[in-house]
């Protein structure tokens, strides 16, 4: 289980006053979503594990679930145990009759309640919507701001953090460094828990794609311009690259399918997704939505250098993919209909 990675020595601290004057240009998606020039299969022996859970309801039985997860991972108290653990949920906006757009509330303080008991010094939730910009309004409208309330979690706005530069471990953008709220910096542990929805744009946003989120908009611009002008699936690979996830926990008991992931539709699957690897969590994923994984322009980019996505690659705990597979729909553009298994 790998640590944010830290700042690069000799680097000072930007404060994010100075990076307010910093904007992004054209929103354009960029970079294929079916083919990207030079990838191959090569994952290198890359191995990785993920246990896909019955969760059938939003109840309280969500945390036995969580702790079963991680526990068919191998995490253990000692992995938890006095450290900073940060719960990135995918909180995008509100909506009248759209409550399949947002991580429910229920996993997050789940999730909450199961690092406390394996000893977490602190555990807060942080998120830095693309949409909206008033982080409050929110969390107010979409229930997360009372369950936080009733929990004692401590919400950051990421949007507004202050700021340390961070050499870009991935580099598909062609951007030397990447900006990171220091909260998330000096985080032990990154746990990222997205709702499971299809994605106009990327095809699907699942666990490696909801770390666009930890992207300041004071940096980076609404909805992360900058980011969409570099690509979507380079971007993706480049925030993975340098600001990996430890966990990934995926809210798969209602996802979102069509016009996501803010217009689209519920879709009840009735399960969650835990991993250590988040390239191997959304590829399977993928496959639970019927979407073949192969085609994500991200996961080509991931493919043998941020994990594995081939099959055969992942070691599958908990319940069988077959169990819960069913085919979201996806809007009706060649590019996304290129995406479906067949």
């Amino acid at each position: 289980m790998s640590d944010p990675p830290e700042p690069d020595p000799g680097k000072r601290k930007i404060s994010r006053r100075e990076m307010i004057g910093v904007t992004g240009a054209a929103l354009v998606a960029g970079g294929s979503l079916a083919a990207l020039s030079g990838w191959s299969r090569n994952e290198r022996g890359l191995r990785a594990t993920v246990a896909v859970l019955p969760a059938a309801s939003y109840d309280d039985r969500l945390a036995g679930t969580i702790a079963d997860g991680l526990k068919a991972l191998g995490v253990a108290p000692g992995h938890i145990r006095g450290r900073r653990i940060l719960l990135k949920p995918n909180l995008v906006e509100t909506a009248e009759g759209h409550q399949c757009i947002n991580t429910n509330p229920a996993m997050v303080v789940a999730a909450a309640e199961v690092f406390r008991k394996m000893g977490a010094a602190d555990v807060f939730v942080a998120e830095g919507q693309g949409h909206r910009r008033d982080s409050l309004l929110v969390l107010d409208q979409s229930g997360m701001g009372a369950a936080l309330a009733e929990h004692h979690l401590t919400f950051v706005d990421l949007n507004h953090d202050d700021v340390e530069p961070v050499r870009n471990r991935g580099s598909e953008m062609k951007l030397r460094e990447l900006y990171l709220p220091k909260s998330l910096v000096h985080a032990d542990l990154i746990v990222s828990m997205p709702k499971l929805k299809t994605h106009h744009w990327a095809g699907m946003t699942c666990a490696m794609k909801n770390l666009f989120g930890i992207m300041p908009g004071i940096v980076y611009g609404w909805p992360k311009n900058v980011l969409h002008y570099h690509g979507i699936p380079e971007s993706i690979f480049d925030i993975n690259a340098t600001a990996p996830s430890s966990l990934a926990i995926v809210d798969g008991v209602v996802g979102m399918e069509g016009d996501g992931p803010i217009m689209g539709t519920p879709k009840e699957l009735g399960c969650i997704v835990v991993g250590r690897n988040s390239a191997a969590v959304d590829a399977t994923c993928a496959r639970l939505i019927g979407i073949e994984p192969t085609r994500l322009g991200f996961l080509q980019y991931a493919s043998g250098h941020l994990g594995p996505i081939l099959e055969q690659n992942i070691t599958q705990r908990g319940e069988r993919i077959e169990r819960f597979r069913q085919h979201f729909t996806l809007l009706n553009i060649p590019r996304l209909q290129a995406l479906l298994q067949s």
